[in-house]
């Protein structure tokens, strides 16, 4: 590409491509100058002309420049990088029908449900925490949401392939780190607003200002806004959402909402309430936050234009989302459920559905807490499994540089009276565990999924999934 089609009155020399890291640099790209919370882009200019960059975008003036490099200096490398992925790639969100999902909880689930219900009939990719899955394609997840480069290629790498549609989750930090600005949504959807992430924004008012550009800049104005009525911030999104409002919910009676509810281990039974007219809905996922989640794919689906009786159609057999409320079943008699949770809104929901189905037998949860993450929900969680939990099997959860004992110390804090035991090798633990239960029980393994990686001082290593490992120690338990 032409770099004059990136930039006014730019040369006409050809692009090769565009980077950011300049230890990724080849022949030929755009090196564009980011600033960082470590790094400034501008102190490696020199690096990435060495290896072959032809162009400089940058914001700061430079001292001194290469006359065989084309400079050029903007206000917002960040803004130009959006703008110039987005041409570069051929303006890849423009073609296909884009879901936006955000909230503290539940992206990955309504993202999943919308792939598969849409893709029989509008092919879907999708991009989030699980993977990154279009046709007959599946990576492994990068980040929540993607950088801007990475996230234009495979935007256009499912366009080349025929899809029509793509659901996306959209994290705070995507949105504050500005990785999604060249998107336009038809369809943005607003889950929950609970504690988390407030490491990174540092306070509830910026994670909620991170979370509202979503509603605010990023979706159409002739899109739509899919609300939670239910949530505490409904009203605020609701009077600075650019896109028309559609709200969902179970408490207060919304555009889609639920009544007469029957939650089992295996199923939801509920009554879908929509302009006045009833529908009998069955679906194989459980718990009254997935059928919240559930609530937010309907409408979301039906709004953008898909037959309301076909989605419902589709609901009684969604496919197991991998490491979000995945029960394990080998034979067993005792339940192993595995999920993501791992904020205390998730942890709480987890824990009062694992006491629901535990009754009067015993609930075990399995556990930790991320290493260089949000400290003071770790006696937080604690004080929720001291109230719903028999045995606690503290262990390791992504730790990085921090000693998991440590954390196990600051999660006990909020553990009082029930019993708790701390192994730190997490497939140990989940062993213990499974070795543990009797009859009727329910083993909750926390806070991965179905991760295949853990974050130790040393980097990202693999790990086998606690999906993986559950299943290996329930057949050594049963031979």
């Amino acid at each position: 590409m032409r770099l004059s089609k990136l930039f006014k009155n730019a040369p006409t020399v050809n692009i090769t491509g565009l980077c950011f890291d300049s230890r990724q640099v080849k022949k030929g790209n755009i090196y564009f100058c980011l600033p960082g919370m470590t790094f400034d882009g501008h102190d490696f200019i020199d690096q990435a002309i060495d290896k072959g960059a032809i162009c400089i975008v940058h914001s700061k003036i430079l001292e001194k420049t290469d006359a065989n490099v084309i400079y050029i200096q903007v206000e917002n490398v960040t803004e130009a990088l959006n703008i110039c992925a987005r041409i570069f790639y051929g303006r890849p969100s423009d073609k296909m029908m884009m879901y936006g999902v955000t909230g503290t909880n539940g992206k990955s689930t309504i993202t999943n449900i919308i792939q598969a219900i849409l893709n029989p009939y509008k092919p879907c990719g999708y991009i989030g925490t699980i993977a990154i899955r279009y046709g007959d394609i599946h990576l492994a997840p990068d980040l929540t949401t993607p950088d801007v480069l990475f996230l234009h290629q495979k935007l256009a790498d499912m366009v080349r392939v025929g899809m029509k549609a793509c659901a996306l989750e959209v994290s705070s930090h995507g949105l504050a780190q500005h990785r999604v600005d060249a998107i336009q949504f038809d369809c943005a959807i607003f889950t929950n607003f609970t504690y988390d992430h407030l490491d990174f924004h540092g306070t509830f008012e910026n994670y909620f200002e991170a979370k509202s550009l979503l509603f605010k800049e990023r979706v159409k104005s002739t899109g739509v806004s899919i609300l939670n009525m239910d949530d505490d911030k409904y009203e605020d999104l609701k009077q600075i959402s650019r896109a028309r409002v559609v709200t969902y919910g179970i408490k207060n009676k919304a555009d889609y909402y639920a009544k007469d509810l029957k939650l089992t281990p295996h199923e939801s039974r509920f009554t879908l309430v929509y302009d006045q007219k009833e529908y009998r809905v069955v679906t194989n996922m459980v718990a009254l936050y997935n059928v919240y989640n559930l609530l937010a794919a309907i409408a979301a689906l039906h709004e953008t234009g898909m037959d309301l009786e076909i989605i419902l159609a589709a609901c009684d057999s969604l496919p197991q989302i991998e490491g979000r409320m995945e029960q394990i079943d080998c034979g067993q008699d005792f339940h192993v459920i595995v999920d993501f949770a791992h904020t205390p809104d998730g942890m709480e929901k987890m824990m009062k559905f694992g006491r629901d189905i535990a009754r009067d037998n015993n609930l075990i949860a399995v556990f930790g807490s991320a290493g260089k993450r949000d400290i003071a929900k770790r006696k937080v969680f604690g004080e929720i499994a001291e109230e719903y939990c028999d045995y606690i099997i503290l262990t390791e959860d992504d730790p990085r540089d921090e000693s998991s004992a440590d954390i196990a110390r600051q999660i006990k804090e909020g553990i009082k009276t029930k019993t708790n035991i701390f192994i730190p090798d997490r497939y140990e633990a989940i062993r213990q565990a499974v070795q543990y239960a009797k009859a009727g029980d329910v083993i909750l393994l926390l806070g991965k999924g179905d991760e295949v990686f853990m974050y130790h001082e040393s980097g990202r290593v693999p790990w086998i999934g606690d999906n993986n490992a559950a299943k290996e120690c329930i057949e050594e338990r049963l031979s």
